[in-house]
């Protein structure tokens, strides 16, 4: 039960790490233009290119992003039982785990790309870890409390939008050219001067992360991973969840305007990414695909590894310091890159899975932990 409990797991993770993609290639795509992951800028309907990337968008946009936030809870209620088992103190050695990944994702943010989400997980681990400590009946009271203080937040803000008080236009895009022609060098100097800019995102969605995070800790203790026929109701439920009350609250996406694009990414979003674990659990019992099964469980366990090398190769191929293809390139054809750099990580993870057991970033890591906490 175990085994395959930690594979649905890794399946889970795999796919929401490829996924995340599928949002932010519109980022690369259109030189750091954050207007096309929304409809801010759009009063009317929309052409058959805009359309289909408003369709990738209604599947990737905050379903991905709640489904590996939720998925890093469960990893850290893993990586408590353990300790629990072995008598170790918690958090104990996993506060270095996160300290460094902290690092990483400073790293990831200064040279690959300012949306960086790593760092808003360490700071969110670190919180719910030591929450963990205080039993459910406290993660309970915390996450139906920062829970409810992001809806009512997200809430308001689509009502002030909706009665006209508050304009969700983005407004004119200026910054094209930093990565049309920029340097990498002028890219780098442009995110640590603009640091707290491109890290609001991060502090907002705080609350949200560790509602997302301590859910994650709740659905791995309730057996909903598990082979057990508990475990298989569990996931029917939320796919029910996901199709009947997600879906329709993520079709909003296609009403333009502006005002249902924080919603849809900060609150109906994650609705949908529950519908997607109740869907995974249900189609990995099919084995006539074993082997999307196989590819998308070796992503999940080096899931850092492919974060950061998809993001590294859409900048390669986008920016001008690369191959300079943002900009002029339509919708079918990003699609088309983003399905090519899905499987050239298939292919990435299946070799370093058979000869490294792990990815290169998940090895330095754990090198690093046990140095320092030795």
């Amino acid at each position: 039960m175990t085994n395959e409990r930690l594979r649905l797991i890794d399946i889970l993770r795999g796919f929401a790490v490829l996924g995340t993609l599928g949002t932010n290639i519109w980022i690369f795509a259109y030189l750091g233009d954050l207007a096309y992951t929304t409809t801010s800028n759009y009063t009317g309907w929309w052409t058959l290119e805009d359309f289909l990337r408003m369709a990738v968008l209604f599947f990737a946009n905050g379903k991905f992003l709640g489904l590996l936030t939720i998925m890093f809870g469960v990893g850290l209620e893993i990586k408590y039982q353990q300790a629990k088992r072995k008598g170790n103190a918690w958090p104990g050695v996993y506060v270095w785990t996160l300290l460094f990944l902290l690092l990483e994702g400073f790293i990831h943010f200064m040279l690959v790309m300012e949306y960086d989400i790593l760092m808003s997980y360490a700071v969110t681990g670190l919180i719910v870890a030591f929450i963990l400590r205080r039993g459910d009946s406290f993660m309970k009271k915390i996450m139906i409390g920062v829970g409810s203080f992001h809806a009512v937040i997200i809430l308001l803000i689509l009502v002030a939008a909706l009665v006209g008080a508050l304009n969700m236009s983005l407004g004119t895009y200026e910054g094209a050219a930093l990565y049309e022609s920029g340097t990498w060098l002028e890219q780098v100097k442009n995110r640590l001067v603009n640091f707290i800019y491109y890290r609001l995102e991060v502090i907002l969605i705080v609350p949200m992360n560790i509602c997302l995070f301590l859910l994650g800790v709740f659905l791995m203790r309730s057996g909903t991973f598990s082979k057990t026929e508990i475990g298989k109701k569990k996931r029917k439920k939320l796919f029910k969840l996901g199709m009947y009350i997600g879906v329709p609250l993520n079709l909003l996406i296609f009403v333009p305007g502006g005002a249902f694009d924080l919603p849809i990414r900060y609150l109906f979003a994650p609705i949908m990414s529950l519908g997607y674990i109740g869907l995974f659990g249900i189609l990995v019992e099919y084995r006539k695909v074993e082997w999307l099964w196989s590819r998308l469980e070796e992503v999940g366990k080096m899931s850092l590894s492919c974060y950061v090398s998809q993001n590294l190769l859409a900048s390669i191929i986008f920016y001008g310091w690369g191959l300079g293809l943002g900009g002029k390139i339509g919708s079918f054809t990003i699609v088309a890159i983003w399905l090519c750099i899905t499987l050239f990580q298939f292919l990435f993870a299946y070799v370093c899975i058979r000869t490294l057991q792990t990815g290169p970033l998940e090895w330095l890591r754990r090198r690093a932990v046990a140095a320092v906490s030795k």
